[in-house]
């Protein structure tokens, strides 16, 4: 079915839904461009795609899940600098077969993700293209001088994990099985909670913030997998890295669902992506007095997984003591 709206009566559409007054707006949806207030602090900007084929299909994820993520990611790129979202803009390009009510459950999902993380999603722009492509700019802020990059990790620092890894790999494996599997894995609580993990992704931004208050020297967020992405800290930062491979948290669910999914657990936390956990590297005392801080006020865990060395690269070491490099697992959009 075509669209069964023009685009001025669409972008009307999608102006009454995301109407209303916003902190710091002064001109939102509806004109040429948006005009914000400026804030105390240095800007932070980040941008991403989701593109139909590549991240998503539309048949295993619904519009309004799809739009929380397309805001969510960009968040958390915010929140690994140690910063607060404040606006955002969206482009989408749709299909010659999407509805006009997808498309409003789409931005029903970016206002509920604006509405979690405290930012206003204040214009954008709809287009017509060959499959649905959504991109979303954040505009956040970060007190002066105070923005924490991968490019800080020094020797001898604590590698730190939020959260557990290999949830989001382990729904889209879930979601790429057999239908048998998908129906016996959607009766367990593990089979849910995959598909949740990689629909409806967290962006950790008071984690963020708390890590940077600590003290840490370096910080990103894990969207491509805790391999490929540590070793792009190492290497902007010129060191190496030893992970211990039985100090990686992995996702209960996924540990629950491996075997009946025919995965590696431990492989999926290591290389999966779309975590979107935040990894940091601390002085060893800074990194135990955050972690006591995270569980305190926000009941989230954060695992020492290894050490920042010299030299360059990531490597793994086993119970037997044998080393792996880790640098070329992970998630390759060019691949």
């Amino acid at each position: 079915m075509r669209m069964e709206l023009t685009e001025d009566e669409l972008i009307a559409a999608i102006s009454r839904l995301l109407s209303g007054s916003q902190p710091g707006v002064v001109v939102g949806v509806g004109d040429d461009a948006a005009v914000l207030e400026p804030g105390r602090g240095q800007q932070v900007l980040t941008t991403d795609l989701l593109i139909e084929g590549v991240h998503f299909e539309r048949a295993s994820i619904s519009p309004r899940d799809l739009g929380a993520k397309a805001v969510t990611v960009n968040v958390s790129d915010v929140a690994a600098m140690g910063g607060s979202p404040r606006a955002a803009v969206a482009g989408i390009g749709l299909a010659p077969d999407v509805e006009a009510a997808w498309v409003m459950e789409l931005y029903g999902g970016m206002r509920d993700a604006c509405a979690e993380y405290a930012l206003s999603l204040v214009g954008g722009d709809t287009n017509r293209a060959d499959l649905v492509v959504v991109s979303v700019t954040v505009v956040g802020e970060v007190s002066p001088g105070r923005a924490v990059t991968r490019s800080g990790a020094r020797t001898g620092d604590a590698i730190v994990v939020t959260g557990a890894l290999g949830a989001a790999a382990g729904g889209l494996a879930l979601s790429r099985s057999q239908p048998a599997t998908m129906t016996t894995a959607l009766s367990k609580p593990w089979g849910r909670a995959l598909l949740d993990a990689l629909a409806r992704p967290i962006a950790r931004v008071g984690e963020g913030q708390t890590l940077a208050q600590s003290g840490a020297h370096a910080m990103m967020d894990l969207s491509d997998g805790l391999a490929k992405d540590l070793s792009r800290l190492c290497l902007a930062s010129g060191v190496g890295a030893r992970i211990e491979l039985d100090a990686v948290p992995v996702a209960e669910p996924l540990r629950a669902g491996a075997a009946s999914l025919g995965v590696d657990a431990l492989e999926l936390a290591l290389a999966g992506g779309e975590d979107y956990e935040l990894v940091a590297t601390l002085d060893p005392p800074d990194a135990e007095a955050a972690r006591r801080v995270l569980d305190e006020r926000f009941g989230v865990t954060l695992a020492t997984v290894g050490t920042i060395i010299d030299g360059e690269g990531v490597v793994a070491v086993g119970d037997d003591g044998r080393e792996t490099p880790l640098g070329s697992m992970g998630w390759d959009h060019f691949a």
